[in-house]
Formats: C-alpha cells, sequence, structure tokens
C-alpha cells in the first residue's frame, strides 16, 4: 500500500510556521537579547546583578506557560480553536519583540517585561502549534511532518541568524550606526519575518475537528473540567505517561547541553566568535540531519531514531569532558545539530501517536508543561558535581544520568504501547 504525499499546501503551511517562528527562538532569545540586555542595557550594573534579573525574566515566562499549558490546550480543543489561539499567542509574541527596537537606552526594566512577554507568546503558541500536527499530518507520514516543521525551524533560523549577526559584526555595510542598532534592527526583522511567513498556515486554515466552536466563556469553563478529568483518567493513558517522564528527563539533558554549551566553551578559553559560529553550525546541520530522522521514524519507528539520538547525547557528554581545542568544539557542535532536531521532531510525533487526536491541544498542553519544567535536573546535576569536584569537565559527565533514566522510561513506554511502534 503506497503512502500518502508528504509535500501537500496544508503539510507545508503548517510546517512554515517553524521557519516563522525560529527567527525569535536563534535571533532574539539564544543570541541578542542576552547581548542587548547585558552590554547596552545595564552598562554599570554589576554583572551577576543583570545576570540575576535575566534569569528571573526567564524563568518567570517559563513558569507561567508551564502552569498554563495544559488548561491552554484544554481551552483550545473544547472551542475548536486551536488556530485562533495561535494567532493570539503570535500576535503576543509578535508585537513585544518589535518594541525591543524602541526602549530607551537605559530601560531594562521595560525590555525584560517585553521580552517575557514575548516569550510567553512563543512558547503559548507552539502549544497549539504542536497540537495540529496530528490533524495535518498524512496517515502513516507523522513523523517526516514533524520533521518537516523543525528542520524548515533550524534552516529559517539559522538564515535570518546569519544575516543578523553581519549586521552586528559590519553594521556601517548594513546603513547603520553601530553594533547596538543593528540589534534593534534585528528585533524588527525577526517581528516581520514571523509574520510574514505565519500567513500560509492562517490563510490554508486548515479543519481540526467537525465539532462545532462554542463561545469563549463556555471553552474556558468546560476546558478547565476536561483538564481536571484528564488528571483523573491520565493512568488510563499508561504509555503516555512513561513516554512524559522520559522526556522529562532527557530533554532536561537535550536543554541543559544547548544552555551550559557556549558557557563550557567560556569556561575553557574558546573565542566568543568561535562558538556564534558552533550555533550557527547546529542550526545549518539540523536541517537536513532532522529530515533525514523524520523519514526513518516513518519507515522504521520512531522510537529507534529518539535511541539513537540519546546514544549521540551520552557519547557528546564523554567527549566534553575531555574537549581541549575549538576545532574539537566544532566537531561536538556537529553531532548535536545531527541530533538536536531529530530528538525533538520524533518526540512529538511519538507522543501524538500515543494520544487520542480529538484532545491533542489538551495532551500536548501536558507535553510542553514538561518541556518548560525541564530545566531543572540539568543545571542543578552540572552545578551539583562542579561543586562536589571543583571541575567544569567532571560536571558535564553527570548529564548521563537524565540519559539513561529517560532511555529507560522510554523503553516503558514501548512496552505498555504493546510495542505498537517500537
Amino acid at each position: 500500500m503506497s503512502r500518502p504525499p508528504l509535500l501537500t499546501r496544508k503539510v507545508f503551511a503548517w510546517a512554515f510556521y517553524d521557519w516563522a517562528n525560529s527567527a525569535f527562538a536563534t535571533t532574539v532569545m539564544v543570541v541578542f537579547f542576552p547581548l542587548f540586555f547585558k552590554q547596552h542595557l545595564t552598562v554599570g550594573q554589576d554583572a551577576t546583578t543583570s545576570t540575576f534579573w535575566l534569569g528571573m525574566v526567564n524563568g518567570v515566562s517559563s513558569f507561567v506557560l508551564a502552569v498554563l499549558s495544559p488548561w491552554l490546550g484544554a481551552l483550545a480543543d473544547k472551542g475548536n480553536a486551536h488556530l485562533r489561539m495561535l494567532g493570539l499567542f503570535t500576535a503576543i509574541g509578535v508585537l513585544p519583540t518589535a518594541l525591543l527596537a524602541f526602549v530607551g537606552s537605559a530601560d531594562w526594566v521595560s525590555a525584560a517585561i517585553l521580552f517575557a512577554v514575548a516569550s510567553i507568546g512563543f512558547w503559548g503558541g507552539i502549544i497549539f502549534y504542536d497540537s495540529m500536527l496530528v490533524h495535518v499530518a498524512p496517515r502513516g507520514r507523522i513523523d517526516s511532518v514533524s520533521g518537516l516543521g523543525y528542520a524548515l525551524g533550524y534552516l529559517g533560523g539559522a538564515l535570518l541568524l546569519t544575516v543578523n549577526v553581519l549586521m552586528y559584526a559590519n553594521p556601517q555595510t548594513f546603513g547603520l550606526a553601530s553594533p547596538e542598532d543593528a540589534i534593534r534592527a534585528s528585533f524588527v526583522m525577526v517581528a516581520v519575518w514571523w509574520v510574514v511567513f505565519s500567513i500560509p498556515l492562517f490563510r490554508s486554515a486548515p479543519r481540526l475537528s467537525e465539532r462545532p466552536s462554542i463561545g469563549a466563556r463556555r471553552a474556558m469553563r468546560e476546558g478547565f473540567a476536561e483538564l481536571i478529568r484528564t488528571f483523573n483518567e491520565i493512568r488510563k493513558f499508561r504509555a503516555a505517561l512513561y513516554f512524559l517522564f522520559a522526556y522529562w528527563m532527557y530533554i532536561d539533558g537535550v536543554n541543559t547541553i544547548m544552555k551550559m554549551s557556549v558557557d563550557y566553551g567560556l569556561a575553557l578559553g574558546f573565542p566568543a566568535d568561535s562558538l556564534i559560529a558552533a550555533i550557527l553550525m547546529i542550526q545549518f546541520v539540523g536541517f537536513p540531519a532532522t529530515l533525514l530522522f523524520g523519514w526513518l521514524g516513518d519507515r522504521l519507528s520512531p522510537l529507534a531514531g529518539i535511541f539513537i539520538a540519546i546514544g549521540v547525547y551520552c557519547a557528546v557528554t564523554v567527549y566534553a569532558m575531555f574537549m581541549t581545542s575549538v576545532t574539537e568544539f566544532y566537531a561536538m557542535a556537529a553531532a548535536i545539530g545531527c541530533v538536536q532536531g531529530a530528538v525533538q521532531a520524533l518526540s512529538r510525533s511519538y507522543y501524538g501517536r500515543l494520544i487520542p487526536a480529538d484532545r491533542a491541544g489538551e495532551f500536548f498542553g501536558f507535553y510542553n508543561m514538561m518541556g518548560k519544567f525541564a530545566a531543572v535536573l540539568g543545571p542543578f546535576l552540572m552545578g551539583f558535581t562542579a561543586l562536589l569536584t571543583g571541575d567544569s569537565r567532571t560536571a558535564i559527565i553527570s548529564l548521563i544520568v537524565l540519559f539513561i533514566g529517560g532511555a529507560v522510561l522510554l523503553l516503558a513506554s514501548a512496552r505498555a504501547a504493546k510495542g505498537g511502534y517500537a
């Protein structure tokens, strides 16, 4: 029996939203807002103070989304409002991102608030975007569709980040007066990019449910009731429950490596420009690698791809312990690029196979909640190990505990699903 075509208009429209919003993740969240905040808005302020406030901003926005995620997903399911809610959170992300370009040169409070709101828009939108996967993917192609989204996200984010880095390094070439002006212009470019490449999805308006839409107030009320019911019933979905805890563990390790790799490289004395180049390498390598793993998931098993990725991450943590040169750092970045998008894409598609499609928003709310809380164990393990040993190299090896624990629980999920995806 032949597989249905992958590259349909509906699939492309959905996947291009990842291309659209990934510009915020790369240019704003990872690179330029921390730089803007520390080097331009809080000049003269103690470095530890600015770091504290930047951490607080990230922490508060993450906590808000973690708490609200399941209810937001349930609300969208009840009101058949996935696309409308995605549009709302896109606006919540886009507007403050553009406004960051116009904050005063020392107005770090306003910048922090705008960044926090934009982050809520970005992460909140992903709840509804992820939940649409099970509806837009053709039968038997959910892994490839999930991989296509992440792959386009890596490519789109990398392309705009490359332009923005060139603007920052050579502002006069782009008609800008200073690196600070280049950062401000980058915020506007991200907002425009996010809006323009979101248009195909909103124009296609894919129908996600045959249920009629209900009013917002009723959806809020029934969404909350549905959330309570799912909390009480979650034990019935044993495969999904085991997977959520597995995902929480291994994605914590993935996120810790993502967030700590640059800091680790700086601790080893590597130049900052080399580390930024490594970030771009991860993005560009991630594009074809994620497509390949999506294809593997469709034809073999998403679990096989996830286990391969976990194995690579275990090897990376050991390799990082003995790393001594920038060249070796690039090799590590290339390895991460091969599996970072894969483990994210296949986790999303495997989970999509385990849940009821008519409650996808609600269940993906739980999925995103676990993803937001997956930023605790890894940094704690690294920090505690570093404190005990006094060695950053020893600290990073502690992350293997998360990957092995995640693999064990992932195996339990496969067994609970009766080997259907093994």
